[in-house]
C-alpha cells in the first residue's frame, strides 16, 4: 500500500503549475521527489508559456502560436493539479522528457 502524501507535499507540488511560482520548489532544495517531478513539468510549461508570449512579436502566426500554447498549457496545468492531488506523477508528453533533462 501507498504512503498518503501529506497536504504540505501536495500544496508544493501543486505550485509547480501555477506559473513563476514553479520555481519556489526548485529554489528551496529540499523537496521530496513527487515535488521535484512536478516542479520540473511546472518550469518547462511556464518557460513555454513565456515563449507564447514572445511569439506574439510575429505577426498572425504568432497570434496562432500564443492561442494554442496557452490552450495546451492551461489544460496540461489542470491535469498536473488533479494529478498533484490524486498523488500520481503523470509524465506529460513531450514536456516530461524535457522535463527530465532539467
Amino acid at each position: 500500500m501507498e504512503r498518503p502524501i501529506s497536504l504540505a507535499t501536495q500544496i508544493m507540488a501543486a505550485m509547480s503549475y501555477l506559473g513563476i511560482l514553479s520555481l519556489v520548489p526548485l529554489v528551496l532544495g529540499n523537496v521530496t521527489p513527487f515535488v521535484r517531478f512536478h516542479a520540473r513539468q511546472g518550469v518547462i510549461l511556464w518557460i513555454w508559456e513565456v515563449l507564447a508570449v514572445f511569439g506574439l512579436v510575429v505577426p498572425v502566426i504568432g497570434r496562432v502560436f500564443f492561442q494554442v500554447s496557452s490552450l495546451l498549457c492551461f489544460v496540461l496545468s489542470v491535469a498536473g493539479l488533479v494529478a498533484v492531488f490524486l498523488g500520481r506523477a503523470w509524465r506529460f508528453p513531450i514536456v516530461g522528457r524535457l522535463a527530465e533533462k532539467l
